[in-house]
């Protein structure tokens, strides 16, 4: 046998072989010792092999291993060290070598070395073959499924079988079994895509968008209408495989490897002659993707394949990057037509939030309520400027049904006290059982008398909660069938099974309703005296994005409304005299907490003017540490500094070209970590009259 011409993991397994030999104080490399070793390479091609024909691989292993263990040992003598090659393991070896002569191939390959056990076993192999039913015509046909028409002309050919589902994932059949998120409006996007896909050339799309907007949804919404049959015929049973560049290049040690992989990837889709569009996320990767000194990148790969329409492609990528990267390279941006996806309005949001409601709430176990999805629509618009819709209010709802979700799964806190008192009076006992004197033992008593109310209060707390956990775990079952039930709907009318969806849609399913009406009942009867909650509310949504803004949306807790009323008694404490300033601020922070300020304007702007020590700053302070409990939490900034015509940058951040570009500016920066906050310019007379200019608008508009 030609060694020279044997594949990495054919080498690969010839030498485990031997190293099995070797542990076991074997004579001879038997066929048993490469079957193992070929059956225990990691991500090999014979265990995938194996799984595609039903062989329970794991078991097919035992008794391979039980067999090596069982041949006899040979230690202690002049001959223990060598080892041969058994005869009918070098026939199998010469049967792998004109297999691969036969099937045309450069290389032999593991699977040829498969092939030549099965056609020349010894006994035992080929007992041990007929048990779990392998032989020639079902090996050749799982081989052929993984491997198509490809060849082995290299030494790493596994990298080019069965690459679509290596190096990417089929989006149609994931929406066919109903793992994608159900895609709400975009329908002018998504015929726009179609229109494109639908030409004789240049049939790229390429969705242009920010980040967050849905451009990866709409490639999972053409899937889910390609499973729906709501496609031109020309689209009609097509696939969409999503490619994950990431894959694609890990692992890619030599050099030309990469290109060889995405070359075998090119030529899967090329042979499904229009069945396979490639979707490409984040298309700017492929732009010097895999690129080193002298050699090419994807993007150049691809680029004649483009151009003959031989490939289907859609890409997404945002509008910097498109511009950065593809607009540059005039060649390849001209085989892509681009569709501009803006960003919804917040009506828009709002109903793709109710389209999502019920996947959130069966993941979660959770009630959403609608002022819940709207606040998060309109809430995450006005507060979280540096996001986009829907992507800003889809995160404020899962967070908020996660933050929900946690309380169900972890103790109650009236609970936790009482296990809290519980341990501590268990101290006490203790260490008073020890004492002997009159005063102890009746401290004793009263302990005792104490620890047993709490733990009969503790005992029936703990049912309590126990019985709305299992009443919130029934719900959330009945959502899940109720959800599947849908789904089986669904795939039974696809399938043209008349009689299941009649079955499903008038017996099960309205059981199932009538089921959750009922528990949902009761559950809202003990609403009142209930430990858990299992509804997102509006006031949910606020908390989170008071958290991730530190602006405070939510609803006055009565401490803070108290705080608020009495805000110009608390500051005249520290500003004695002042009385009109501190009224102004104060109506100004009321009518923002109120919620009658305009939400686009600052919550007020004052310019303080007096001579030197009678409480400009100070007041200015004492709000910070009113409203924050710190007086060190406010943004001062000292004008003093800002005598220069050209330190206007240094608040807003200096222009592109100039250093200290990427640093932005001492007031915008501060302002975008902390909108909520007091903006001290102090000594703002000494300040060049350019920065007024700037703080004009500011000052208007915010």
């Amino acid at each position: 046998m030609n060694t020279e011409k044997l594949t990495e993991k054919s080498i690969e397994a010839i030498k485990d072989a031997q190293n099995l030999c070797t542990q076991h104080h074997n004579q001879e490399v038997q066929q048993e010792h490469l079957l193992l070793a070929l059956v225990r390479q990691d991500e090999g091609l014979i265990p995938n092999l194996l799984n595609k024909m039903g062989v329970d691989v794991d078991s097919f292993k035992r008794q391979l291993e039980a067999r090596v263990a069982s041949f006899p040992q040979i230690s202690g003598s002049r001959e223990a060290d060598r080892i041969y090659v058994a005869v009918d393991l070098d026939d199998a070896l010469n049967e792998a070598e004109s297999q691969a002569q036969k099937m045309k191939d450069e290389y032999t390959s593991v699977e040829h070395l498969m092939l030549g056990l099965i056609m020349r076993p010894n006994d035992w192999v080929r007992d041990i073959l007929n048990q779990y039913n392998i032989n020639v015509s079902t090996f050749l046909k799982a081989l052929q499924a993984t491997r198509g028409s490809a060849r082995v002309t290299s030494e790493t050919p596994e990298d080019t079988y069965d690459v679509l589902n290596k190096y990417g994932q089929d989006l149609v059949k994931l929406a066919r079994e109903q793992k994608l998120d159900p895609v709400i409006g975009r329908d002018n996007e998504i015929r726009s895509v179609i229109r494109i896909l639908s030409r004789k050339t240049k049939n790229n799309p390429c969705l242009i968008g920010e980040p967050g907007v849905g451009k990866t949804a709409i490639a999972e919404g053409l899937a889910e209408r390609i499973v729906r049959g709501d496609v031109p015929d020309s689209l009609k049973d097509r696939r969409i495989f999503s490619l994950d560049m990431g894959s694609l290049i890990a692992g890619a040690k030599y050099r030309g490897e990469f290109e060889e992989r995405l070359k075998a990837v090119l030529n899967a889709v090329k042979s499904s002659n229009g069945q396979i569009i490639l979707f490409i996320d984040e298309l700017h990767t492929i732009v010097g993707a895999g690129k080193t000194e002298g050699s090419m990148d994807a993007g150049n790969l691809l680029k004649p394949m483009l151009a003959r329409g031989e490939l289907h492609c859609i890409g997404a990528t945002t509008l910097n990057e498109y511009r950065q990267y593809i607009e540059k390279d005039a060649a390849l941006e001209r085989r892509f037509q681009p569709v501009m996806i803006p960003e919804p309005s917040v009506e828009d949001t709002i109903a793709i939030l109710r389209g999502l409601k019920q996947r959130y709430e069966v993941f979660h176990g959770v009630k959403i309520t609608d002022q819940a999805l709207i606040a998060a629509a309109t809430l995450s618009n006005r507060y979280i400027t540096d996001r986009f819709l829907p992507d800003k209010a889809i995160d404020l709802v899962d967070e908020a049904c996660a933050m929900i979700r946690t309380e169900i799964d972890s103790m109650p806190t009236e609970l936790d006290e009482i296990q809290r008192k519980i341990m501590q009076l268990e101290i006490e006992e203790a260490a008073l059982k020890k004492e002997t004197d009159q005063i102890s033992l009746e401290h004793l008593a009263g302990i005792r008398k104490e620890l047993a109310d709490n733990r009969e209060k503790f005992n029936a707390m703990k049912a309590k909660w126990d019985n709305e956990k299992n009443a919130i775990a029934k719900v959330r079952k009945l959502r899940k069938d109720i959800e599947q039930t849908n789904a089986d709907i669904e795939k039974a009318e696809q399938a043209y099974d008349l009689n299941k969806p009649a079955e499903l849609k008038y017996g099960r399913l309205p059981q199932f309703k009538k089921e959750l009406e009922q528990e949902e009942a009761i559950a809202d009867k003990g609403k009142e005296s209930s430990l858990l909650r299992d509804k997102v509310t509006e006031d949910e949504i606020a908390r989170i994005v008071s958290r991730w803004t530190g602006i405070p949306v939510s609803k006055l807790v009565e401490s803070e409304r108290q705080k608020l009323l009495h805000l110009d008694q608390i500051l005249h404490k520290r500003v004695i005299g002042q009385d009109e300033a501190v009224q102004r601020v104060c109506d100004a922070i009321l009518r923002s907490r109120a919620g009658i300020k305009d939400p686009n304007r600052p919550i007020g702007s004052f310019l303080f003017m007096g001579p030197t020590g009678v409480g400009k700053t100070e007041l200015a302070k004492s709000l910070a540490e009113a409203l924050f409990d710190n007086e060190k939490n406010m943004v001062r900034i000292d004008m003093s500094e800002y005598m220069e015509k050209y330190s206007v940058s240094r608040l807003i951040g200096a222009p592109p070209g100039y250093v200290g570009y990427d640093q932005g500016g001492q007031l915008t920066e501060a302002v975008r970590r902390s909108p909520y906050s007091v903006v001290l310019f102090d000594e703002i007379e000494k300040a060049h009259p350019d920065v007024f200019n700037i703080l004009l608008q500011v000052l208007d508009d915010g």
